[in-house]
Formats: structure tokens, C-alpha cells, sequence
């Protein structure tokens, strides 16, 4: 009878054993693939909050290529737009911040 209770407990343990190392296997070549789109696209969005990064975060795991949000092609716009006026004024220097800085908060 002790013997079969050993010879239980053994298979037992080593059924368990085989378990834990099933657990410890590593990622799938596609587990990786995913975990690295994730990483790479949580990078891009980094600044963006809410509904727009929830829109960019879901094309860019689809492997879609989304562009510039409205808010950054405003902003790209914005920076153009001051950027032509100072060199129209050829500020230089301090001046050029002090202005860019105004231009771009107003």
C-alpha cells in the first residue's frame, strides 16, 4: 500500500512539474509580433489623450498607417503660419522666440 501511495505522490509531483514549465513557455513568434506593434504604437501615441489616442492606438494595431490627428495638422499649420510671418519680419534671436511664443499661444 506504500508503495502505491509513493508511486502516486510521484506521478503526482511530476504531473505539477510538467504543468509549470508549460506555464513558463515562451511567447509564440505572433505573441511577440503583437507585444512589439504594442510597444511601437503606445510610443507614437505618447501626448495623445482619450477618444483620439483610443482611434490611433486601434489603427496603428491594425497595422493601418493613420496620420496626423486634426489637432496636430492645426498645430503643424499654426507653426507654419508663425514660422513665415517671423522670417517675413526677419526677426532674429530672442525676438524670434518672444514672437513664435506669442504667435503660437494666441
Amino acid at each position: 500500500m506504500t508503495r502505491f501511495l509513493m508511486a502516486a505522490a510521484c506521478g503526482m509531483a511530476l504531473a505539477l512539474s510538467a504543468q509549470a514549465q508549460d506555464k513558463k513557455k515562451e511567447p509564440s513568434e505572433a505573441q511577440k509580433a503583437q507585444q512589439q506593434r504594442m510597444k511601437d504604437c503606445s510610443g507614437k501615441a505618447k501626448g495623445m489623450k482619450g477618444e483620439e489616442r483610443n482611434k490611433f492606438m486601434s489603427a496603428c494595431l491594425k497595422g493601418e498607417e493613420a496620420g496626423p490627428s486634426d489637432k496636430q495638422k492645426a498645430q503643424q499649420q499654426k507653426m507654419s503660419e508663425c514660422n513665415k510671418q517671423a522670417g517675413d519680419k526677419k526677426l532674429k534671436g530672442d525676438e524670434r522666440k518672444k514672437f513664435m511664443s506669442s504667435c503660437l499661444s494666441g
